[in-house]
Order: C-alpha cells, then structure tokens, then sequence
C-alpha cells in the first residue's frame, strides 16, 4: 500500500526516474498525481485509453504521459510507449511503500507450540498462528488472521485483516492476500453411492509461488490429492474461485468473478476476464485470453482468444452477436415473404 510522502519533483527528475523522453519545462515541479478529467495545476496525468483524448483541451493537469502517436502540444509531455505502466511508476514517486505494522507480535496474538516467525515480522492484533508453521522475514499480518498447521509463509509478504491459510499450504516471497481470502479450504469432491454424497477427504494443499496477489474475498482450495498451485507473478481479482488441483502458470490475470473448475492446467500469460467460466480437467494455453462471461467446455489452444457461452473463436462469436442483433429484422422480413407466398 501507498501513501502520500508530501514531496514533489521536477519534469525532469520524474522523466529520468521512470525512462520517459521530456517534451517542455523540465523544471516544472509536479506534486501529485490524479486522472486527467479530475486532475489541478501541479498534478500529472495520463492518457493510456483513447476514450480519454477527449479531456487532452480542459484537462487542468500541470504535465501528461503519453504514448508517442498522440500530437500534443498545450502542456509539457513525458513520452512513452507504455504510458500506463510509465505512469504506474509515477505513482511509486509519490506513493511509496510504507510499512502498516512493525516488527514483533501483539500482545492479543496466539502463537502456538512450535511456531517459527522470524523477528523482522509484525504479527497484529488477534492472529492465530497454529503448530509447525514458518513465518519468514520482513512479513506484515494485520489482524485478524489465521495461518494453519505446518504452514510456510516466505519472505515480504502483505496480509490484510481477515485473511486465512489453512494446514500445509505454502506460501511464497512478496505475495500479497487482501481481506478475506481463504487459502486451503477444503476442495468440492463428493462420491454419489446412490444414496448419499459420500465426502471425498481433501488431503492436499495450496502453493502459491512469488509475487502472486489475490483479492479480497477469492478462494484458492487445496487439492484432493497433491497441490493447486498458483504460478509466479500471477495476479487474481477479488471474487475468484480457484478450485481443487487447478494449476495456474505465471504471469496469468484473472478477473472478478470468474471461476477454474478442478484440475483444469492454465499456462502462462493466460487471461481469463470477468465472470468467465472453466469446466474441469481443462488445458488452457499459453497467452490464451478468455473473454468476460465466456463459458469454456473445451480446452484452448496457446494464443486463441475466446468468447461466448459455450466459448467458441472470438472473431467467429463476434460474427454471430452481430447477426443475432439483426434476427428481428430478419424475422419481419421472413414473415413477409410467406405473406407474399401465401397471397399467390
């Protein structure tokens, strides 16, 4: 989490920070940062989305980032083809990193027998943590949080208040879980014996490799048997159901909403947008995107993009969401023409 450090710095000094090319007063000072319709003079903004080049003649922004296509003259620009993550790490400038809680462990916190926490960690107010379990360095639990038996935790972790990791998950550096996430819990399987629903015992666990981030309220579930792992660098939104032995690559997005039934294998680069679907025992490709409210059946290839429910080719979905528009107009002119014939 950011927050306001109450300095200021130059065109200049920002353009060198963060690999941009300056066009105009490299001396003037810029204090914050805002979105173009709402930022004032000393602020910067940015434009990433065309749809905002509207606001490029009232903005009352000091100095823009934008991508090199966009002619602009009116205020100074700091140029760059990746506007959006350029201005990402303007945000870091103004915004850095602070610590919510220091080293040590409250006085209200429950340690079990046979815990490891490394002294560079806080531990806050009303946390459980159970036997065996390892908590690594430079980690911050807020409150509020249950970590469970033989639980590995690494290093520079973040864990907002509400947070739970159940036994025998294993945690990685640098990952940050946001308020209520469930980590561990018991995976969906069940046996029909014609009678009943007989409880298949969930005895895996959860890995969770560096640099993951996971919104609040998603549930990763550990696996029947043996792990569901989330890949490096791959981050979740809040509302997501990870299902039992699901294996997600590195560097995937996965949106609000959406669910991975279980043993589906995502790859790398993968993104699955808002309220999409994945059935079970899946093969999602490398850098396949899965469109907002698709509904996957079947498994995608490396590179395909999806759409639709069920899911097919997005150019292919697209084409049948445009004629699907026009059926009333063709249903209009269909009962003209047996009109016509019916008349002769």
């Amino acid at each position: 989490m950011k927050k306001w450090n109450n300095q200021k710095y130059t065109l200049s000094e920002i353009a060198e920070n963060v690999g941009a090319v300056l066009e105009g007063d490299g001396a003037l000072e810029i204090f914050g940062v805002a979105p173009i319709d709402k930022a004032h003079r000393g602020e910067i903004s940015f434009i990433a989305n065309k749809n905002y080049l509207k606001y490029l003649e009232t903005t009352e922004a000091s100095a823009l980032v934008l991508p090199p296509d966009i002619k602009f003259t009116r205020l100074p620009v700091l140029r760059h083809d990746n506007p959006y993550l350029t201005f990402a790490r303007i945000i870091d400038l103004f915004h850095p990193d602070m610590r919510f809680i220091e080293p040590g462990i409250d006085a209200s916190a429950i340690i079990e027998n046979g815990v490891q926490i490394d002294p560079t960690s806080g531990i806050g107010p009303l946390c459980h943590i159970s036997r065996g379990a390892t908590v690594g360095s430079n980690n911050q639990f807020l409150s509020s949080i249950f970590i469970g038996e033989n639980v590995s935790i690494g290093n520079n972790c973040l864990f907002y208040p509400g947070v739970k990791i159940l036994a025998d998950c294993r945690i990685g550096n640098d990952v940050i879980l946001h308020p209520g996430v469930v980590i561990g819990s018991d995976g969906f399987g069940f046996a029909w014996s014609g009678t009943e629903h007989k409880k298949i015992k969930q005895i895996g666990w959860v890995e969770i490799e560096d640099e993951v981030e996971i919104g609040a309220n998603t549930t990763v579930d550990r696996g029947a048997l043996g792990p569901t792992r989330i890949g490096r660098g791959t981050k979740i939104d809040n509302l997501v159901q990870i299902a039992h032995n699901v294996e997600i690559g590195r560097c995937c997005i996965i949106v609000s909403q959406a669910g991975i039934a279980g043993s589906t294998k995502v790859g790398d680069g993968v993104i699955v947008a808002a309220q999409a679907g994945i059935i079970g025992h899946l093969e999602i490709g490398d850098k396949a995107i899965i469109g907002a409210q698709a509904g996957v059946a079947k498994s995608v290839p490396a590179g395909r993009a999806v759409l639709g429910s069920p899911a097919r080719d997005i150019m292919e979905e697209k084409r049948i969401m445009t004629l699907q528009k026009r059926l009333p107009e063709l249903l209009k002119r269909i009962k003209k023409l047996e009109n016509s014939l019916g008349e002769e």
